[in-house]
């Protein structure tokens, strides 16, 4: 992690389970969530020069990371998880910024919590409630292949060309050659999967169903009133965003060239300068 002077750590009991989290900066509350295939340290080229401007809170998802699953029976939500989190830190609204499957769950707890998101930064994000037609899928085999054969490696529990896979379909990218994607950041974002799904607890998490938001996003989008900023990877996988974004009220877009999944770890100064960007040009 990128030297950070005075990091606040520790673990919120929220919702029968535990979160991990970070802080580090003073100024308005920035979060960052990671995505599904990673934790909170995916983040480290953003954390502490985001510090510099901003209060700034990273955390590990319920499952992922150093966070635990869940010590009781009932259901758990993961914006509830999140709104938990900020009453825990003494957070009244924030800047919310997620990825993947961090960013759905951005859009799904400004949907439901409008009051206490200022400004939205969904990256490469999935949103809840899409579902990819058949004939998205024959536009793009190679994409559905690759889904094909992840799910026959879960299947065999076989974790490691799990891991390959996503590694080739997302880290890379479909408009990427396997391995073409800096060797950096393919070990990164491998370490970070492997354990997420190495976890001794993965197969009860299996077995859980968060609760859905209802309506899902795709039905809500038109009422997202904060500020929004997408931003998109051109080599990524079909991102349902590049072609709704038109549905959030002046949402700005911005596609990164030469990055797929993970623009923020792929090009972070660039990222970084476009996310610095957009917050500056906020009113007070």
């Amino acid at each position: 992690m990128a030297n950070t002077e005075n990091v606040q750590t520790g673990f919120a009991d929220v919702n029968n389970t535990k979160l991990y989290y970070e802080v580090a900066g003073t100024g308005h509350p920035f979060i960052l969530i990671h995505g599904h295939l990673l934790d909170r340290r995916s983040w480290d080229d953003q954390f502490a020069v985001f510090a510099q401007q901003y209060r700034v809170i990273r955390y590990d998802q319920r499952g992922f990371g150093d966070s635990g699953l869940v010590t009781g029976e009932k259901p758990y939500s993961a914006r509830q998880d999140l709104y938990e989190l900020m009453k825990f830190l003494g957070i009244e609204s924030a800047y919310l910024m997620g990825v993947s499957g961090g960013g759905a769950l951005a859009i799904d707890f400004t949907l439901e919590h409008p009051e206490l998101v200022d400004a939205l930064i969904p990256v490469t994000a999935g949103v809840s409630g899409f579902q990819p037609s058949e004939e998205m899928m024959k536009d793009h085999p190679v994409v559905a292949r690759m889904y094909t054969s992840l799910n026959d490696a879960f299947e065999q529990h076989d974790i490691a060309r799990a891991v390959d896979i996503s590694l080739d379909l997302w880290t890379d990218g479909p408009g990427r050659l396997p391995a073409q994607a800096a060797p950096d950041v393919r070990e990164r974002v491998r370490a970070m999967t492997t354990r997420n799904w190495e976890r001794p607890d993965e197969e009860i998490q299996d077995q859980m169903h968060p609760i859905p938001l209802e309506p899902p996003a795709i039905e809500r989008l038109s009422t997202i009133a904060v500020p929004t900023l997408i931003i998109l990877g051109a080599l990524d996988v079909p991102n349902p965003l590049e072609h709704l974004a038109a549905e959030i009220p002046a949402a700005r877009k911005i596609i990164m060239a030469d990055t797929a999944h993970h623009p923020f770890m792929e090009k972070p100064s660039e990222f970084n300068q476009i996310v610095l960007d957009f917050l500056g040009s906020l009113k007070p």
